[in-house]
């Protein structure tokens, strides 16, 4: 990489990590570009160059955070992976996450409020930056991997997505109805009822 790519992937970068501070802290809607470029050291016109607006560098920020969640979580599955059914690979890296967000809830806040299916469809299938994980892949290799197959899968994964985001979100913050500790098994529970209705070869049955 030259040394003007390694500038713009700095600029870029700096900007990310400025954006997200404000959002964080400031609140997205109080946020103004001008906030974001002063902060981060570059002119106002610079950042036109790598965002379009502030919904661009917003939405690249959640897919750019949900990769790093989600590599994580694939990380510490690495050892393992391999010997668990799919129900369980799903659920074992859904825990993670949730423990990611549960020590990190300035993440959490920031990811939920500005979480909706379209923004997180296109964050999984549109890594952000060099490095980050394409969700979708990883996704729909865990399917074909599995010794069966599955009837809607898009729908079975943003079934999921809907239930733990909205369902951790109000316990890890508010304890609403429980902590998350005790949410946990119910919704590990529900998850794998999700997976068992999108089973074909137990539908087919039915």
């Amino acid at each position: 990489m030259g040394k003007v790519d390694v500038n713009k992937q700095l600029k870029e970068s700096s900007l990310l990590r400025t954006a997200f501070e404000f959002f964080t802290t400031k609140g997205f809607s109080k946020t103004s570009i001008s906030d974001i470029a002063d902060k981060a050291g570059v002119a106002k016109g610079t950042f036109y160059l790598y965002f379009k607006d502030k919904y661009d560098i917003r939405n690249r920020l959640i897919a750019h955070k949900t990769s790093q969640l989600f590599t994580a979580a694939l990380d510490e599955l690495a050892g393992e992976i391999d010997t668990l059914s799919f129900e369980d690979k799903l659920v074992r890296v859904i825990g993670n996450i949730i423990d990611q967000l549960n020590a990190d809830k300035s993440l959490l806040n920031f990811i939920s409020k500005n979480l909706s299916w379209g923004v997180f469809k296109s964050a999984i299938t549109a890594p952000s930056a060099e490095g980050d994980v394409n969700f979708s892949d990883v996704y729909y290799q865990l399917l074909e991997e599995a010794p069966y197959d599955f009837r809607d899968p898009e729908i079975m994964m943003f079934l999921i997505i809907e239930l733990v985001s909205s369902t951790s979100y109000s316990a890890i913050l508010y304890s609403e109805p429980c902590s998350i500790e005790q949410l946990k098994p119910y919704l590990y529970n529900s998850i794998r009822m999700i997976v068992r209705q999108h089973r074909l070869d137990v539908s087919d049955d039915k």
